[in-house]
């Protein structure tokens, strides 16, 4: 078990190095990035595809990367709002890591990105303890997922520098407890922000972007209690059976650079 940790910490400290180099890349170019968690099913492409349709109609650059263990559909689905969309297939794995998202912006993000919108795998286990070069983090739930949903996701939810509850448009047919809810997220991470949306009815809609604007217009966001407790937000070994990239056994995901997140990326614009 001790060797197992070991492990899992030597493959979080490769990704935490990977993910400094391409944070500090990206901010460079003048690229923000936003890593967007949460459970399947939370509403989280269905608000995301309605931030890009804002983004564009106020001729923000951004662009969307998505990742799944199977299929393109939400990648199809984003790819409506007109502005630069890739899926990531993870074939099994659990969760993104700073070098395969490295691997996939060479060659693709376009050169004037202001915004990179990353939708993590459907989970809100593993991509908890994965930093990818974000500036926000952001964990999104639905109203159906229950009231206590932070305190059974204390890392994901303790984490997160915004909280946004999704489908708030059918908050009283499933009978909702706000209050409950935030008590709860501020259990786990005093002081973050919750803001309540709905992509049906559009509450809320532009918060994201709103806030994400603000990141990278140099407003600092919200550090969580525990990301200073623990200096980063990545030391939360969690147990895996499946391999990672660059500890045994590769994805063939970050074809043009190397795991470690070092390669080349599209100079700064001027």
């Amino acid at each position: 078990m001790c060797r197992a940790v070991d492990l899992q910490q030597a493959v979080l400290a490769k990704n935490d190095a990977s993910a400094e180099t391409l944070r500090s890349r990206l901010t460079e170019r003048g690229t923000t990035v936003v890593n967007l968690l949460s459970s399947p099913g939370s509403g989280k492409t269905a608000l995301l595809e309605r931030e890009l349709l804002l983004a564009r109609e106020r001729s923000v650059p951004v662009a969307a990367l998505t990742a799944d263990l199977a299929t393109e559909n939400d990648a199809t689905r984003l790819a409506r709002s007109g502005v630069p969309v890739k899926q990531v297939l993870t074939d099994g794995l659990c969760h993104l890591e700073a070098g395969m998202l490295a691997g996939h912006l060479v060659g693709w993000l376009p050169d004037d990105t202001r915004v990179l919108f990353v939708e993590n795998v459907g989970n809100l286990v593993c991509p908890a303890s994965y930093d990818l070069g974000e500036t926000l983090r952001v964990v999104l739930a639905s109203v159906t997922e229950g009231e206590d949903k932070p305190l059974k996701y204390p890392t994901a939810f303790g984490l997160a520098q915004l909280v946004l509850v999704t489908k708030t448009d059918i908050a009283d047919a499933v009978e909702f407890d706000e209050a409950a809810f935030r008590a709860n997220v501020e259990r786990v991470n005093p002081g973050v922000e919750v803001v309540l949306t709905s992509a049906r009815d559009g509450r809320g809609v532009g918060a994201l972007l709103d806030r994400t604007l603000a990141a990278a217009g140099g407003a600092t966001p919200h550090v969580p209690v525990m990301a200073r407790r623990s200096e980063g937000l990545h030391d939360h070994a969690h147990p895996h059976d499946h391999p990672h990239p660059g500890a045994g056994s590769g994805t063939g995901l970050s074809e043009g650079v190397g795991a470690d997140g070092h390669g080349p990326l599209a100079a700064p614009r001027p």
